[in-house]
């Protein structure tokens, strides 16, 4: 793999490390406020807040895989970790965007980050693209 874009998928796994390590550290300790935050809307239940802190843990592990992986951003876990989390960004953007269209839901901090897994998105496929394939190695 190139130097410069072993480079960008080594900044890509560390941006990513930190920005998923912070959402999933307030999603564990301050659920209700980063829901209403990005949402518009507080959880009302118990089950909200377990979902919520379950989705917390989660991205605390995505971050931690992406952090330590960033080292061997030329190796094929790194690569399968910028696919993994291409497919995250898509997900999300589409899951959010669904719910905009479908339901209205919005907070303060909606657009931003739909803008910000957009952004993760096309640079999780250029990462890809300029990579060899695995079968290649």
């Amino acid at each position: 793999m190139p130097e410069t874009m072993r480079a960008n998928s080594k900044l890509l796994l560390s941006v990513t490390g930190v920005v998923e390590a912070a959402t999933g550290l307030a999603l564990l300790l301050v659920p209700a406020l980063l829901i209403e935050v990005l949402l518009g809307a507080a959880p009302d239940t118990p089950v909200d807040m377990t979902v919520a802190r379950v989705a917390g843990a989660a991205l605390l592990a995505l971050a931690v895989a992406c952090w330590l992986g960033r080292h061997d951003a030329g190796g094929k876990a790194a690569r399968g970790l910028v696919s993994a989390m291409l497919l995250y960004n898509v997900a999300v953007t589409a899951i959010l965007a669904f719910s905009w269209l479908r339901h209205g839901i919005s907070g303060i901090a909606f657009w931003p980050v739909v803008v910000g897994h957009v952004g993760l998105t096309v640079w999780c496929v250029a990462c890809g693209l300029a990579s060899p394939r695995i079968a290649d190695r």
